[in-house]
């Protein structure tokens, strides 16, 4: 297994210090499609006045190295990241081959949830403003442990429409 040192978030921000262009997001707001490049890239001014109007991170997909104690997703009693865990529990399975991806072996969401982390992540957008409400939930910090997590979710799902 890797140390924390190696391991990469792959929900990072261009910004943050080792940043690294891993993937594509198309599709729409409802139904993003994430598209994995074959080699990760440095991030790159050019790479991100790509993104024209829109910020880089509704359309691109960056992984840096695991900030740990730095981000709110982490839970440091657990060491895990929150939102690797509410993702792989909530948010529905898209693809059951799993797809090539350059930072599998180093990225935080595979170490720690696995194949079901992998299944899900084509759907994730670093930002989205029309979110599902499972990706809504999972990506809320404030939800600390994927049991609350469900019991939200729930909720949701027993309102009426």
């Amino acid at each position: 297994m890797a140390t924390d040192n190696e391991i990469l978030c792959p929900s990072a921000f261009p910004e943050w210090e080792g940043a690294r262009l891993f993937a594509v997001v198309g599709g729409t707001c409802d139904r993003p499609e994430t598209a994995y490049l074959d080699q990760s890239q440095p991030v790159d001014p050019e790479w991100l006045a790509l993104a024209g109007p829109v910020t880089p991170i509704e359309i691109f997909r960056f992984a840096a190295p695991f900030a740990a104690h730095a981000c709110q997703q982490y839970d440091a009693e657990g060491g895990t990241c929150r939102l690797a865990q509410k993702t792989s529990r909530l948010a529905p399975i898209v693809v059951h081959k799993l797809p090539r991806c350059t930072i599998r072996a180093g990225c935080r969401w595979w170490v720690q949830e696995g194949a079901a982390a992998c299944q899900r992540c084509p759907q994730v957008a670093t930002l989205n403003f029309a979110p599902s409400e499972a990706m809504r939930i999972a990506a809320n910090p404030q939800i600390t442990s994927p049991s609350a997590a469900e019991q939200a979710a729930d909720k949701v799902s027993e309102q009426p429409a």
